[in-house]
C-alpha cells in the first residue's frame, strides 16, 4: 500500500482521482486511510465515596459525577457538559434499573445528581422524567411515583401505556414505552454493573429492556441476538444520548437479583456514549471481578455475553467491541 506522501502527491496529480471514479473515489481512499476514531469509555473512582462506613457521600457522589461528564467531554463545567450532551429546552428522560431490588438498583443519589446538574445546565424540573419497567422498579431505586409538571416527575412505563403497534428487528417484535418514542426527546442511560444468570452481563445495552411491555420473551438463547436486536430499533439509536452507568455497587456472579455475598464496592461511574463499547468494558470488569474471587469466566459458566459481539457486527452496527478500538479512561 502506498503511503500517505505518495497518497498525497498523486491526488494532487490526478491519479487518485482517475483511478478511483472521481471524487467519490478520493474520498473513499481518504477515508481508508484514516484512523479508526476510538469509542471513549471513562471509569471516574472515588475511593472515599463511602469515608469509613457503608453509606454513601452525597457530595462526593455530586463531585464524582461532575468530574466524570466534564472529564468524558473535556469541557470545565459540568453545565457545559450537559449542554454539549442533551437538549436542555427538552423532556429528557433517565432510565434507571431497580429490577434487582434496592440493595443492587441505580442509586438515587447518583439518579437526584444528574436531575441537579440538568437543572443547572436550564432543563426545567418538570422536563426531567425518572422512568423504569413498574412502580416496584422504582421505589427500589429510592423514587416516588410523581407526575406534577412543576417538579421531576417519576413514571412507570407500564402506567404510561406502550404502542399499540409492535416495532421489529431480527427476533425483537415488541411494542415500546410511550415514555421512550413520545414523552421523552432525549434518553440518559442510567443502568447498573451487574453480572446476568442468563446473559451474562447486564449494563448498557439491557437496560432498555425495561422499556418494552413484554422483557421475558427477549431472553431466549441467552437474550442473544435478542438484546443486540431491541437496541437496533431505529429509536434507541437516536434517543440515547448518553450512559451514565452506576458501579457504584455492582454484582460479579448470581445476578440480576440482589446477593449480598457477590457485592462488591467499585465506588465508580462508567460514562460513555458507544454502548457496546460500555458493555464490552463493563464484561472486562466482572471478569477480573470474578477471577480476584476465584470464579470461572463467564464463558466456562455457560454464559458468555455472546450479544455484543452480535451488536458490534455490520447487520446492528451498534458500536464497537474491540479493545483496540475502546479509548478506555480512567480519572
Amino acid at each position: 500500500m502506498k503511503d500517505r506522501r505518495q497518497f498525497l502527491k498523486e491526488a494532487a496529480t490526478g491519479a487518485v482521482l482517475m483511478s478511483s471514479g472521481g471524487r467519490l473515489g478520493m474520498t473513499a481512499l481518504l477515508a481508508q486511510s484514516a484512523p479508526a476514531r476510538k469509542s471513549k469509555v471513562l471509569i471516574a473512582r472515588d475511593p472515599q465515596l463511602r469515608g469509613t462506613g457503608t453509606e454513601l457521600d452525597e457530595k462526593r457522589v455530586m463531585d464524582l459525577l461532575a468530574r466524570a461528564i466534564t472529564a468524558y467531554t473535556g469541557h470545565d463545567k459540568p453545565v457545559e457538559a450537559w449542554e454539549s450532551l442533551v437538549p436542555t429546552d427538552k423532556v429528557i428522560g433517565l432510565k434507571v434499573n431497580g429490577l434487582g431490588g434496592k440493595a443492587i438498583a441505580t442509586n438515587p443519589l447518583l439518579i437526584m445528581a444528574v436531575a441537579e446538574q440538568l437543572q443547572q445546565a436550564g432543563v426545567k424540573p418538570g422536563n426531567i422524567v425518572v422512568w423504569d419497567q413498574n412502580t416496584r422498579f422504582l421505589e427500589a431505586c429510592g423514587m416516588t411515583v410523581s407526575t406534577d409538571p412543576n417538579k421531576i416527575r417519576c413514571i412507570p412505563a407500564d402506567s404510561f401505556g406502550f404502542e399499540d403497534e409492535a416495532s421489529s428487528f431480527g427476533v425483537a417484535n415488541i411494542r415500546l414505552s410511550k415514555l421512550l418514542t413520545h414523552e421523552c426527546a432525549a434518553i440518559i442511560n442510567l443502568p447498573i454493573l451487574k453480572d446476568h444468570r442468563m446473559s451474562g452481563v447486564t449494563f448498557a445495552l439491557k437496560n432498555m429492556y425495561g422499556t418494552v411491555d413484554r422483557p421475558n420473551s427477549l431472553h431466549n438463547n441467552n437474550c442473544n441476538p435478542a438484546i443486540a436486536d431491541l437496541n437496533a430499533i431505529p429509536v434507541y439509536r437516536s434517543k440515547i444520548r448518553i450512559t451514565i452507568g452506576d458501579a457504584l455497587t455492582a454484582m460479579y456472579d448470581g445476578g440480576p437479583v440482589y446477593r449480598p455475598e457477590t457485592t462488591w464496592y467499585p465506588n465508580a461511574i462508567i460514562v460513555g456514549e458507544d454502548r457496546v463499547a460500555l458493555d464490552t468494558v463493563a464484561w472486562d470488569l466482572i471478569e477480573h471481578k470474578r477471577a480476584e474471587a476465584g470464579l470461572q469466566t463467564l464463558e466456562a459458566a455457560g454464559r458468555p455475553p455472546g450479544y455484543i459481539a452480535v451488536a458490534a457486527d455490520a447487520q446492528h452496527n451498534l458500536g464497537t467491541n474491540d479493545p483496540h478500538r475502546i479509548h478506555r479512561v480512567e480519572v
